[in-house]
């Protein structure tokens, strides 16, 4: 894995700390989560909150390690994701920041927040079309709890990397139009092109931990 990374920051001709990698920990066991903090993992991604917030008891004591929501958040889950999570990835309405920035400014703390950007046409992916950017970015501004730093997107599932480089580009358009310096962008089939396009943050998960567990077949009563 590094040195899949560090080719791909060569080649960008970048330097490796401008990428973070965060471990997509999602499905995993919360002893697998420490298995990676032992191996020097710190910075760690989830898509659910209940699912993290059933884990969380268990490795409360990694205090360095840092917690990242990459999947959709439901703003009636607010106040609980800003009680989780060092990160939220995937604000993608101004209903999402205000709700996280009442929920931080009780919790008496400021939360990093990146905005989720729809660059597909999937019906099934969520994220705010980048012609709203600025009226998120206006919105942001008077949220005195939020520090909105950069862009994260997920282009559609493709066995090629290449297919995945229009939307990385795109997302690096934008947000160098914006001021944003970060890019949250590539997972474990495309996370080099994505740093050959800019990415400053990579999500991998199966190229770390392998394959996912499956969900376990309900036990079903003989007739």
């Amino acid at each position: 894995m590094e040195t899949r990374i560090q080719g791909a920051v060569k080649r960008s001709g970048r330097n490796r700390s401008d990428v973070t990698l965060v471990a997509v920990s999602k499905k995993f066991s919360a002893g697998r989560l420490r298995e990676a903090y032992d191996a020097g993992v710190r910075i760690f991604g989830e898509n659910y909150v209940q699912e993290f917030a059933e884990k969380q008891p268990q490795i409360s004591d990694l205090k360095d390690a840092r917690f990242h929501l990459i999947g959709h958040l439901q703003a009636n889950k607010a106040r609980q994701a800003c009680e989780l999570f060092d990160v939220i990835e995937t604000v993608d309405s101004e209903r999402l920041l205000r709700r996280l920035d009442t929920a931080a400014a009780e919790a008496g703390h400021s939360l990093d927040v990146l905005l989720e950007i729809k660059l597909s046409a999937e019906a099934n992916k969520s994220g705010a079309r980048p012609e709203g950017i600025p009226d998120l970015l206006k919105a942001a501004g008077s949220c005195g709890h939020l520090k909105l730093s950069g862009l994260m997107t997920m282009p559609p599932w493709s066995d090629n990397p290449e297919e995945s480089r229009p939307y990385f580009q795109k997302l690096a358009v934008l947000a160098k139009r914006h001021g944003l310096p970060h890019l949250s962008m590539g997972m474990s089939g495309d996370f080099e092109v994505a740093i050959e396009e800019g990415a400053t943050i990579i999500r991998v998960g199966t190229a770390l931990f392998g394959a996912r567990p499956k969900p376990r077949a309900e036990a079903v009563s003989p007739p």
